[in-house]
């Protein structure tokens, strides 16, 4: 098995959400040096090779631009367990209404809740939606930066972040997210253009996911890799074209997984800031996957490897 020669130790358990209240917005800002893609050493942290500073980013907490509506059982009760999620209305039918209060969601957060009929949630959300009876209109989540993410892992040495380039499905997106919240990802990282919007047809496909796995939607996505490799993470792009099988790889405990567009796939410039890439052990009979497949793939594979460490 090739190895990239790094000393794992198991961390606490890491709840970023909690640990984003106590940050106080608090950043790393390193000078990048690059230098060899492969650690000279075993117990090499990535992080020794950068200089550190902190400094405090403003508006670390600021909310989004719109707000949304949120449908469907596991969707709208992850959102009404979240206290980070403000509620502004809560729509059910009385069927719905009782199994979302069987959920053991706060009493106060259904205070507010209005009995409606499918016909009027149909209204809202469009009639093609599956929303089972529940509709709640809800404030964004707060903005987040890669500088955050950090932040508020800080002590903890093993994390996986899945970062996406280009990836605008919000299907594709939910069900990344799932898997994310799954197998214990840190953080999801988008671009902030050419991704989809937090709407509620992707905190459906998530099934609850999107309250409890961090979004970071990054102007320069190779600039936002780049910010985490100088915090010690090593990064995986996943392509057919990679030059390993990714289950012979000795995954870092501190490992960014990217995965590009159908088609496309990653981008040169991405590629680019990759330090390995990789592929999925495939007979050959199909040429790739969907990219919510080859995500829960990669991220059950650092899981395997990393459980017991």
């Amino acid at each position: 098995m090739s190895t990239l020669n790094v000393n794992f130790k198991p961390p606490a358990a890491l709840d970023l959400r909690g640990l984003l209240a106590d940050a106080g917005g608090m950043v790393h800002k390193h000078k990048h040096r690059r230098g060899s893609k492969q650690p000279t050493g075993a117990g090499t942290d990535r992080s020794q090779q950068h200089g550190r500073g902190n400094k405090t980013r403003p508006n670390a907490g600021r909310a989004g631009s719109h707000d949304l509506w949120l449908f469907g059982t596991h969707a709208v009760e992850a959102a009404l367990k979240n206290p980070e999620r403000k509620i502004l209305r809560l729509l059910a039918t009385p069927e719905a209404a009782k199994r979302i209060e069987a959920t053991g969601v706060p009493a106060a957060r259904l205070a507010t809740l209005e009995p409606a009929d499918r016909a009027a949630i149909d209204v809202i959300v469009g009639d093609d939606a599956v929303h089972q009876g529940i509709a709640a209109h809800v404030a964004p989540l707060p903005d987040l930066a890669v500088e955050d993410v950090i932040a508020a892992r800080t002590g903890h040495n093993k994390s996986v972040i899945v970062a996406l380039d280009h990836v605008t499905d919000p299907h594709n997106v939910g069900a990344i997210l799932r898997s994310a919240a799954a197998f214990g990802a840190t953080a999801l990282v988008v671009t902030k253009h050419n991704a989809p919007e937090e709407t509620g047809v992707l905190a459906k496909s998530a099934s609850g996911a999107l309250e409890h796995v961090p979004i970071v939607r990054a102007t320069n996505l190779s600039r936002a890799i780049e910010t985490l490799q100088q915090d010690g993470f090593w990064v995986v792009g996943l392509d057919a074209s990679g030059d390993s099988d990714i289950d012979t790889l000795d995954l870092p405990e501190k490992c960014v997984l990217v995965l590009g567009a159908e088609g496309e796939g990653v981008r040169p410039g991405v590629r680019k800031v990759c330090d390995f890439m990789a592929r999925l052990p495939m007979t050959g009979r199909m040429e790739s996957l969907n990219v919510s497949n080859a995500a829960a793939i990669a991220l059950f594979e650092w899981q395997r490897q990393k459980r017991g460490d």
